[in-house]
């Protein structure tokens, strides 16, 4: 059954605003946040897949080993990525099969392999990531650069809230509610 284009989205912030007042500001905040994360996500991966017939994970792979000169572990990849080393291995089995990426020992530990972006990687990538500029332009051409600049100075503000909450939290302060948790 298709929806019709005029249909709201019904998605976790919708679900909250039905009934406001069961949800404090913050936790309405939140949903928000990751609706529109979650919204931007989803296109990215259709635009991905439509256009260079590849996904998310691959694209993000491919970023990291983009940005080193020597090569990556698995291990430094998947730590970038906040992803096991087992979904890093199995992206990297994909892109090795299509010549992206290469893997050899590592100088110090042959145990240890590095991945680099092949130079047909390094075109390929390039050319993904002009486009997903574009796009991110586009999905965010309804702000104007004022509002992106408050936009992301209040998101800055954001993040330095949350890196004290979890500090306070690991280090055994009383939260907000006045609990350890």
């Amino acid at each position: 059954m298709e929806i019709p284009s005029s249909a709201p989205l019904l998605d976790r912030e919708t679900k909250a605003s039905e009934r406001p007042g069961d949800h404090k500001d913050e936790l309405r905040l939140w949903l928000r946040m990751l609706t529109c994360s979650t919204l931007i996500e989803s296109e990215i991966r259709t635009r991905l897949r439509e256009e260079f017939k590849t996904t998310l994970p691959r694209f993000d792979l491919m970023a990291q080993l983009e940005k080193s000169t020597t090569g990556m572990t698995v291990g430094e990849v998947s730590q970038r990525l906040m992803v096991s080393n087992g979904n890093v291995t199995a992206v990297v089995a994909g892109l090795l099969a299509d010549g992206l990426v290469d893997k050899r020992p590592a100088a110090q530990d042959r145990r240890v392999q590095v991945l680099t972006l092949t130079a047909q990687g390094r075109r390929a990538f390039k050319a993904m990531a002009e486009r997903h500029e574009d796009w991110i332009a586009e999905l965010f051409a309804g702000l104007g650069p004022a509002e992106i600049g408050q936009l992301f100075r209040l998101l800055g503000e954001v993040k330095t809230s949350l890196h004290q909450a979890i500090s306070k939290r690991q280090n055994g302060t009383p939260t907000a509610a006045g609990e350890n948790e």
